[in-house]
């Protein structure tokens, strides 16, 4: 193994109240319903423009003014209310001491991304962070991914991708590499294991062994 992605929402940090609350202030502002938590929490992971619609529907001006309202006080607010997850930290130090590089990937802004990893005091274990920026054509898993994987010179059977949604575990396995699921997460066994996930680990104590 040359090469160890991670996805940062649902598996470095659990960062739900910052982000429902952003969303919910979006929709409020907009006058638009607000989704019961127990359905936005699924909102976690996905791109915005992708999950927006779900309650305005095809309106695209509408999309994007919520997309702006969720950035506005997601960068005041929302970065900060996020926890760690227990044991992240001593995975992440373990595996860095190890002849491995490691990267973030996330379809979180890069600015938003970049912020975050900064404050973490294992941040500085991580070589990369692939993020959409506004000139990015794309901010899909896969495409990131594949970047991942030319900047570290290596190929998919010589990496993984650690992450908590049936989007890390889809953008792994269309570029060969091991698709691995953070049970700790928002997806769940179940949407992890549909999208192919090799192994899942119920904590991170247990991504040593599967990295191995």
């Amino acid at each position: 193994m040359k090469l160890a992605l991670f996805d940062l929402d649902g598996t470095l940090i659990d960062s739900q109240e910052g982000i429902l609350a952003s969303i919910e202030h979006a929709l409020g502002t907009l006058g638009a319903p607000v989704p019961p938590r127990s359905q936005l929490r699924q909102w976690i992971g996905p791109p915005l423009r992708a999950s927006f619609p779900c309650v305005l529907g095809d309106d695209a001006a509408a999309v994007e003014r919520a997309i702006a309202l969720y950035r506005e006080r997601y960068a005041e607010l929302g970065w900060r209310e996020h926890v760690v997850y227990a044991g992240i930290a001593d995975a992440i130090q373990t595996l860095a001491a190890r002849p491995l590089q490691l990267a973030v990937v996330t379809s979180k802004p890069a600015a938003d991304a970049a912020r975050i990893i900064a404050s973490l005091p294992f941040g500085a274990c991580f070589a990369r962070i692939y993020a959409p920026t506004p000139a990015s054509a794309s901010c899909e898993k896969a495409a990131m991914i594949a970047q991942a994987l030319a900047d570290g010179g290596a190929a998919g059977v010589d990496a993984a991708m650690v992450g908590d949604r049936s989007f890390d575990m889809h953008g792994a396995r269309a570029n060969g590499v091991r698709a691995l699921g953070a049970g700790w997460g928002y997806g769940g066994r179940e949407e992890l294991l549909a999208a192919g996930a090799a192994a899942i680990a119920d904590a991170p104590a247990q991504l040593g062994a599967l990295l191995a």
